[in-house]
């Protein structure tokens, strides 16, 4: 695909309010906002996908500017690309606990999962939710056994896996999601109840999704790329300062039917942090990579984010 000029930026998103800086963004007309005080008309679109896999193939497709997906698939990627398209990241979206639900009363740990059981998330072996139960896994039972779960893991996008674990009675014993389908899980089915946390795999707060574009994008577009980093930093602001507006931006732009308290629940949580600098990612990077699923290790950030999302201290 021929290279576009300035002035375009095609986002890919998925499910949950972990992206809620781009609903903001999208809502308010940000990126719009900063393209123009930088005197260009940026035409911006919004993709819906599901899953790390759909993701990074719609980026190397040329069908997608910007990429939003867990920390796992940006590790694919970086990894496959190195040379290449040289994708890195952009900017995280934020901190967020990541909870792995199920509604198994047998199930306690993940040591207590067993044939019978299923467990809905994203995309199999990709999507972070995968590959922080990979690292718990190795934690529990040693590097060598650590996709020993892989074979009872199932794509589903999270609406879907949420709507399993209420209703009980499906293949699925467990989703491992994000906000606010883990909560609405726990909230609709008494039996439900949280398997595992990823902050405490991953050894505290640290960002799970995150915006990532290739080299080429970035080279070209230099003011909408600023603008677009620009937005994700007024979003943030927003959010933080006006909690209840951006529940209600949530709703308005996703159209979900989420309740209103639940959402302002985990916006006002302590353990969520809307911001774009990412946080304690290189865990994950040197877990894959001592796995040998990943080629290259991830010596610093530097490495597979771009200098203006370190530049707010990332990690």
């Amino acid at each position: 695909m021929a290279a576009q000029a300035e002035g375009r930026i095609r986002i890919a998103q998925q499910f949950g309010i972990v992206y809620l800086l781009l609903n903001v963004a999208q809502d308010q007309k940000l990126i719009e906002k900063h393209g123009k005080a930088a005197g260009v008309d940026v035409k911006v679109e919004f993709v819906q996908l599901s899953g790390g896999s759909a993701v990074n193939d719609a980026l190397l497709a040329g069908n997608i500017d910007i990429a939003g997906a867990g920390v796992g698939p940006l590790f694919t990627i970086w990894d496959r690309t190195r040379g290449r398209q040289n994708v890195k990241g952009v900017a995280s979206l934020g901190n967020f606990p990541y909870y792995l639900v199920s509604n198994n009363p047998a199930v306690k740990t993940i040591a207590d999962f067993t044939d019978k059981d299923r467990i809905a998330l994203p995309a199999v072996g990709v999507s972070v939710q995968s590959r922080v139960l990979q690292l718990a896994s190795a934690q529990l039972w040693g590097d060598k056994d650590y996709n020993r779960l892989d074979r009872l893991q199932v794509a589903l996008p999270h609406p879907d896996a949420t709507a399993a674990i209420i209703k009980g009675g499906t293949e699925i014993t467990a989703h491992f999601g994000n906000p606010p389908f883990q909560e609405q899980g726990l909230a609709g089915n008494p039996n439900a109840r949280i398997v595992l946390k990823s902050y405490d795999v991953l050894g505290g707060p640290s960002s799970a999704t995150v915006l990532y574009a290739t080299e080429k994008f970035r080279s070209e577009n230099p003011k909408t790329y600023r603008a677009f980093i620009a937005a994700l930093d007024e979003a943030a602001k927003f959010i933080a300062a006006n909690p209840e507006a951006a529940a209600d931006t949530y709703l308005r732009v996703t159209g979900a039917r989420t309740d209103r308290n639940l959402l302002l629940q985990i916006i006002r949580n302590p353990e969520v942090q809307f911001k774009t600098a990412p946080e304690n990612t290189r865990v994950l990077g040197e877990f894959l990579h001592r796995v040998g699923t990943i080629k290259a290790r991830p010596e610093s950030v530097k490495d597979y984010f771009f200098p203006e999302a370190i530049a707010a201290s990332g990690s």
